[in-house]
């Protein structure tokens, strides 16, 4: 077996190699009076230490001194005999080897090897720090003195149980006493509730056959009542039968012309009503329609007419300009008697003074016609917008003219890669949508760069944007199309503002749809309304 031990610090584990007994019985010591340390302990010595800064040192020290490392250590064992047995394995472990205490006191230059016996009363009488720890922990004992503890243990140990049984003894039968009377009184109540119970059952078969005597003659006259009432009820019946074959057929006509008449008052108002709507909003479209010719023509008629003065007042400041540069000329060719001469040129100063009168009455003319124009402009932006209000309620959506939200992100591409990408991904497509809507808004962000084209700049998407940049190479080229797209309309419409704006839209050719086509498309749809209801 292997004996090791608990060391007052930290040690090496100390492993002994020693026969297997273990007995429950106190040993055979040859000596009996020899005296041990209790609880048992072994001491090692001739641990590895060395000189150093005047004191002892080395690499674990158990037992300390004043002057350092000991180079002693204590093994604790068991209290038990077990315990016995190893400590004395420990000590015949380094005897066999001429490692125990003798040895290790007759050398007096011992080797490096480890040294250790069974600490005994020398070792606890010594003067030094291994005596000063087994006082400490121990107490000297024989093993007698163990054996006359134990049995002395045991003893109170018997006597203890042996009261403790007689206690439950009397315990017992005092439980006896009262179980054997309770079980007496258990009886006689046993007995007196049987009594109760066949009295009370002798009752209830009295009571049952009362009650049964008197159910038979309610019966008797139940049926008896009954059979009157089924002959007043057949005759009800017959009567009843013969007065609804009276009325069936007068009810059965008026019901079916109440419910015609209730279907086509129904009929009748929903057409009225349905013919009202549509009578209005026809009325609706054509005046639109025609509203927004006129003023288009009456549009194009200023512009004409804007272009003409313009041309003209452009004409008469050409002229005005060639008359000067004719007088400048005169001035500079001109002699001191040549009469002929100075009338030329008073002629050309009157025809001058003239062309500029004409001039300013042109620039005032050209002036209210800006105004003109702008009133105009205005009013045909919002006739627009109530083309895009009345397109947003109406148009459906497969409409080749409708209305379109320029800066607006499809949100299409951002589900699809979404569910190639995590497979169902549709709240993952929505959300990342709005995070990128939210990024269209923010002013701060400004994902443009400037080029130049022939003699112009032209704002276009900066592709090496941080951002554009992670969005593309995470969910792919359809996103970042949808994402850019969103981007030039927003800076084309409202780059101020980085809001949606609605916008009349030819779908068919892609592009902004005129007021023309709009015009007509109206028409058409109101046309084919007007066929479809006749």
């Amino acid at each position: 077996m292997y004996a090791t031990g608990n060391m007052e610090t930290e040690l090496a584990p100390v492993v002994l190699q020693v026969e297997p007994e273990v007995e429950a019985d106190p040993p055979i010591v040859q000596n009996q009076e020899e005296i041990f340390v209790f609880p048992w302990m072994g001491v090692v010595a001739n641990l590895p230490r060395e000189w150093k800064d005047r004191k002892y040192v080395g690499e674990s020290g158990p037992l300390w001194d004043y002057r350092g490392h000991s180079g002693y250590a204590l093994v604790h064992f068991k209290k038990d005999w077990v315990g016995f047995y190893n400590a004395i394995s420990f000590e015949k472990f380094f005897i066999k080897d001429h490692h125990g205490k003798q040895d290790w006191y007759a050398k007096k230059h011992p080797e490096t090897s480890l040294y250790g016996w069974m600490a005994r009363d020398d070792d606890y009488g010594s003067m030094n720090i291994v005596g000063e720890k087994l006082k400490r922990k121990g107490d000297l004992k024989s093993t007698d003195d163990i054996v006359v503890e134990e049995e002395r243990k045991n003893n109170i140990l018997v006597t203890k149980l042996a009261n403790d049984i007689e206690v439950k003894n009397t315990k017992i039968r005092e439980i006896q006493c009262k179980y054997n009377e309770t079980n007496m009184s258990l009886s006689n109540l046993m007995s007196q509730n049987d009594k109760l119970y066949q009295n009370y059952n002798d009752e209830i078969i009295k009571m049952q056959q009362n009650a049964k005597n008197h159910f038979q003659r309610i019966l008797q006259e139940r049926d008896k009542v009954k059979s009157e009432m089924d002959t007043q009820r057949k005759e009800l019946e017959r009567r009843r039968s013969e007065l609804e074959k009276r009325e069936a057929q007068n009810e059965i006509e008026r019901n079916k012309l109440a419910e015609e008449k209730l279907q086509n008052d129904t009929k009748n108002s929903s057409l009225e009503m349905a013919s009202e709507v549509q009578k209005k909003t026809d009325e609706n479209v054509l005046k639109l329609a025609e509203d927004q010719k006129k003023e288009k023509e009456i549009l194009h008629n200023r512009i004409l007419a804007l272009k003409k003065k313009l041309d003209a007042k452009q004409a008469l400041e050409l002229e005005i300009e060639r008359l000067k540069g004719n007088l400048n000329v005169l001035k500079h060719m001109k002699g001191d008697e040549d009469d002929a001469f100075t009338k030329k040129m008073e002629e050309m100063y009157k025809n001058l003074e003239e062309r500029e009168r004409e001039l300013e009455s042109l620039e005032g003319l050209n002036q209210a016609l800006v105004v003109e124009e702008r009133k105009s402009n205005d009013e045909l932006q919002e006739a627009r917008k109530e083309l895009i209000q009345w397109l947003r309620e109406v148009s459906s959506a497969h409409a080749l003219i409708g209305v379109k939200g320029m800066g607006e992100l499809k949100s299409k591409p951002f589900h699809e890669a979404c569910k190639r990408k995590f497979g169902n991904g549709s709240d993952e497509g929505t959300m990342l949508s709005s995070c990128w809507e939210e990024y269209l808004r923010d002013p701060d962000w400004h994902p443009y760069k400037i080029i130049k084209v022939g003699n112009s700049h032209q704002e276009i998407i900066n592709e090496d944007d941080d951002k554009l940049k992670g969005l593309r190479r995470e969910y792919g080229e359809e996103v970042y199309n949808a994402v850019t797209s969103a981007l030039m309309e927003m800076n084309e419409y409202n780059p101020s503002g980085r809001y949606i704006v609605p916008e009349l839209w030819n779908y068919k050719e892609n592009r902004k749809a005129t007021l023309k086509e709009v015009v007509a498309f109206l028409l058409e749809q109101w046309k084919s309304s007007k066929r479809n209801r006749t």
